[in-house]
């Protein structure tokens, strides 16, 4: 693996060894990137379900000001710190919490946390034809408090797989969807009801 773009372009990242995590690959990466442009340039960016924390290297090396790496795995949390340091960028653009999603997001809800950017690459669901997806990606779309995250224009970005039939509730719009392979991105907005006002 490797960061795509920016500063760091070209650097190589590790990945934790075994099964239990899925890096974006960089070919997705690039087209979610790409598609990003300019809006990561000064970006608050959070970083859901981190693996490797690619998502949140990358948007640092092209510019956002910011990223917050959420991973429930200590030893991956090491290597995500790892490959931190050997972006050698400032220590102060970057921290990673050791915690659940689902117990990190209420607790950044209540101290007043707001980004530009949510990323999310969850582990993938499985094959849901004629049911409710059951997975993380379905999950976070239906967590009630997840669009109060967002600054205004603030974007959320989830992948997941072709094969996971994902429900968009009233709270999101979506905006985009791109596939590459087994592999989704959607980049969602809160609806007008759901979006906290400017502070």
């Amino acid at each position: 693996m490797r960061i795509i773009g920016g500063q760091c372009g070209g650097l190589i990242i590790k990945a934790p060894k075994g099964f239990d995590v899925r890096p974006t690959p960089d070919l997705v990466r690039q087209a979610l990137f790409n598609s990003l442009g300019e809006r990561v340039v000064s970006a608050q960016v959070l970083e859901l379900y981190g693996g490797t924390g690619a998502l949140s290297l990358e948007s640092l090396s092209r510019g956002a000001t910011h990223a917050l790496c959420i991973e429930i795995s200590t030893r991956h949390a090491r290597i995500i710190e790892e490959n931190f340091r050997a972006t050698k960028l400032p220590t102060g653009l970057f921290q990673v919490r050791v915690q659940d999603v689902f117990t990190a997001i209420p607790q950044l809800l209540a101290g007043g946390a707001r980004f530009d950017l949510v990323l999310a690459d969850p582990p993938y669901g499985e094959k849901n034809v004629g049911r409710r997806s059951q997975s993380h990606a379905q999950k976070l779309l239906d967590l009630p408090g997840l669009p109060g995250l967002l600054a205004p224009e603030g974007l959320f970005v989830l992948g997941h797989s072709r094969r996971d039939q994902l429900e968009v509730p009233p709270a999101w719009q979506e905006r985009k969807c791109l596939q590459h392979g087994d592999s989704c991105i959607r980049m969602l907005r809160p609806t007008p009801a759901q979006a906290r006002p400017a502070d």
